[in-house]
């Protein structure tokens, strides 16, 4: 009651001293615009004296009173603000008279306290709250494993990303799928101000694994209740999140909030918004003890600290075991023990605001913790319905939710100003190599590209596959974009064994893709396919790059190297298995040659075996592939050797040779000076015999591209000159890097190129 009045008494004197600060300023204006008993005028067109000294002193006064009225006017300012938000404070006191009221210690679901500058501002009734310093680091925990939840990982910290202004120290507890995927998309976002820490969750399924859980985020759902353990010991405080949180606003405001936890609070929770611990909604429900209505555990401020002191890890273990004597299983994984945890101690938890947890799941009160579009801060996805959830507003969430999915990661690279980060190596190797090159270079953009770091998303589907056992297991390797997507169903269908792809997509296309493989039957039928997303970066084609990534994520001990435009032949899976042991390719070093045809026509009738392929050859429904155009490039496979061949036969590396080939998984890279059209497949050719590959062609098997509009790359390549004459110069200079690694040998490369 003191406080109410204390907060009337300040309302009325800010309100008058507002009122009279505007007449009581004019009065001193003019007052002090007489001098000895005359006015004087503060406009030039109306006074002018002729004394010089009068002229001075008049000037001097005008200057003195323009000053003072701006300072009264900043007063003035100041003292609106104060009325403003003393305003604002006025309609939750008096809500608070007529309904539950909370305490500032005990936090509040109350979405009337943002207006009143609970959190936001980080002020509040009693005075200004504590703020976070500008570079103080935020520390974030999540724990995620697998495919699916690695994507759902991306979007969340796309949101805090892209509101933050802090340093981060993302804690993300892990299996091995998520640790590879998350620490190379990482790696490679090289975004500033940010650390990423790797726990490994296959460690810790020990210490929760003896707890039963129903809910569908199986074990890893009560990894949350070993973090004081898991986490270093040095650390004082953590935000706990779940994949499925999209956050509205700067998650700097949410980490203040631990400055009002106050004695033995530990815990920062919201509400639950549903009525699941109410016990009532179907006959015979019984949902674990809860205080009230229970807290949801998808957003979490946890006292690392205390915790510890307290004993966390044997709290909880002692209330789950008794639970469990009677419940027998976990519904909701780690939020059923928290709840029981504080149903038995409830002075550990500071009740959040609910704007920090608005649960979109079926038949929640979501709706009474926003009444705008500014209050929300937090939104949990929290139904296994995800984006189908029903509420009224979901529309809107959708979309916000579908704004940070598909928004580009690239423009979330922006420096903290003012803040130091920590010295990374990828990163200032990266400006070292930059920084030699010459930017007035008519060739820079092409240069510049070889050292550009493009964000990558590995297994962007869940993939499993298990390579065949008797070691012979065989690869197929392309790279496409979006305009090729139409390519992977047929292909699937022509080539049952594993298959690794570099997809060069934007954010927005990489959803598109998901929304297309999740709708094909065909794609969603096969687990052996990784799909590996490249985003775009730069204004070429990295082809080379793509390759790379998709070798370099090649689990069987062979590739063959094609390209998406390509459909095999039907059996060819088999067919190079069989090859590989016949030609002995885990002891010799070996390329074998798929021989490559086209067709010009879009409804092919696919050639079943050999003979047919050679009937249709000599019908002209079927060419050797770039015989029109680039016969150089496939010449040497010997086409006429081929018709009539039962065996493989060698043969030798030519100018401008670029065969479709089966190697080992250790066979070199991709030169990645060739991006976009030209020379991208040659150059790798050329290294494979530098290094002594034998190029073997097989009699039997077969390959054919299917007709498509040209591509941007090559379409650059035929109407730039520019473009072609810096093809022409990194040819040379990747000529001149081969003969400096492989010495003689590496002479006849030049040669052939002058004769060609």
């Amino acid at each position: 009651m003191l406080g109410i009045c204390r907060g009337r008494r300040k309302f009325l004197a800010a309100s008058l001293t507002v009122l009279c600060i505007p007449a009581v300023t004019w009065l001193y204006l003019f007052a002090g615009s007489f001098e000895d008993g005359k006015p004087v005028s503060l406009s030039p067109l109306e006074s002018q004296p002729h004394s010089p000294r009068y002229a001075a002193a008049g000037q001097r006064e005008r200057e003195s009173l323009e000053v003072r009225v701006r300072e009264v006017e900043e007063e003035n300012r100041a003292l609106r603000r104060q009325l403003s938000l003393a305003q604002g404070r006025g309609p939750a006191h008096r809500h608070g008279n007529h309904s539950k009221t909370y305490s500032m210690e005990e936090g509040t679901g109350d979405s009337e306290n943002l207006r009143a500058g609970i959190v936001a501002g980080n002020s509040s009734e009693c005075g200004q709250q504590p703020v976070v310093e500008k570079c103080e680091t935020i520390h974030v925990a999540i724990v995620c494993a697998g495919y699916n939840a690695s994507r759902d990982v991306v979007t969340l910290v796309k949101s805090v990303l892209f509101h933050r202004r802090n340093p981060l120290h993302f804690h993300l507890i892990a299996d091995s799928i998520a640790e590879q995927i998350l620490a190379t998309l990482f790696r490679t976002w090289m975004v500033p101000a940010v650390r990423v820490d790797f726990y490994n969750a296959e460690e810790l399924k020990s210490e929760v694994s003896w707890i039963p859980n129903k809910h569908y985020s199986g074990i890893y759902g009560l990894m949350k209740l070993v973090l004081t353990k898991t986490l270093p010991a040095n650390l004082e405080r953590v935000i706990v999140l779940d994949t499925d949180i999209t956050f509205a606003t700067d998650i700097a405001e949410l980490w203040a909030v631990f400055h009002k936890f106050k004695g033995q609070q530990v815990l920062g929770l919201v509400e639950n918004q549903s009525d699941w611990y109410l016990g009532n909604l179907w006959k015979n429900h019984r949902p674990w003890p809860a205080l009230g209505r229970g807290y949801n555990t998808g957003v979490i401020l946890l006292l690392l600290d205390k915790l510890r002191k307290m004993k966390w890890e044997q709290m909880w273990r002692l209330t789950a075991e008794r639970e469990l004597m009677g419940m027998l299983s976990t519904s909701l994984a780690d939020q059923d023990i928290f709840n029981a945890v504080i149903k038995q101690n409830p002075f550990l938890v500071y009740q959040l605001p609910c704007f920090w947890n608005v649960q979109l799941s079926d038949h929640t009160r979501s709706e009474q913790c926003y009444r705008d579009v500014s209050d929300l801060k937090v939104i949990h996805w929290n139904s296994p319905k995800k984006l189908r959830v029903k509420n009224k507003h979901v529309e809107f969430f959708r979309n916000l939710y579908l704004t940070f999915l598909e928004y580009d990661g690239n423009l979330l690279r922006r420096e903290l100003f003012g803040c130091p980060s920590e010295a990374d190596v990828n990163s200032e190797n990266l400006q070292k190599q930059l920084s030699e090159l010459d930017e007035d270079d008519l060739c820079y953009e092409f240069r510049r590209e070889r050292f550009t770091v493009h964000r990558t998303h590995l297994y962007f589907l869940h993939y499993e596959y298990e390579p065949a056992s008797d070691n012979t297991d065989v690869t197929l390797v392309a790279q496409l974009s979006m305009d090729r997507l139409q390519m992977l169903e047929a292909i699937c269908k022509h080539w049952e064994g594993p298959i690794s792809l570099a997809l060069y997509l934007s954010d927005a296309e990489a959803q598109q893709f998901l929304r297309y493989a999740q709708g094909s039957e065909v794609l969603m039928s096969r687990h052996n396919v990784a799909y590996h997303i490249v985003y775009k970066e730069g204004q070429f084609y990295p082809v080379n790059l793509l390759r790379n990534v998709a070798m370099k994520h090649v689990g069987t001990p062979y590739m063959f190297l094609s390209d998406i435009d390509f459909l095999p032949m039907y059996g060819l899976y088999e067919y190079l298995r069989k090859s590989v042991i016949q030609l002995d390719l885990a002891n010799t070093k070996k390329a074998m040659i798929v021989p490559a045809f086209e067709t010009l026509r879009y409804r092919l009738s696919f050639p079943k075996s050999k003979a047919e392929l050679l009937s249709m050859l000599d019908m002209g429904t079927l060419f050797t592939f770039r015989y029109h155009v680039w016969t150089k490039g496939h010449a040497p496979t010997n086409f006429a050797k081929w018709r009539t061949a039962t065996t493989p036969y060698h043969v030798e590396w030519e100018a401008d040779f670029e065969p479709y080939v089966v190697v080992r998984r250790d066979c070199p890279e991709y030169d990645r000076r060739f991006v976009g059209f030209g020379w991208n497949k040659v150059a790798h050719i050329m290294e494979l015999d530098a290094q002594e590959y034998e190029f073997i062609v097989l009699p039997n098997a077969y390959m054919i591209h299917m007709p498509h509009a040209p591509s941007f790359d090559i379409t650059k390549f035929r109407s730039n000159k520019q473009y072609r004459i810096c093809l022409k110069t990194l040819k040379e200079e990747f000529q001149q890097d081969m003969s400096r690694r492989y010495g003689f040998a590496a002479l006849k490369y030049l040669t052939a190129e002058n004769n060609s």
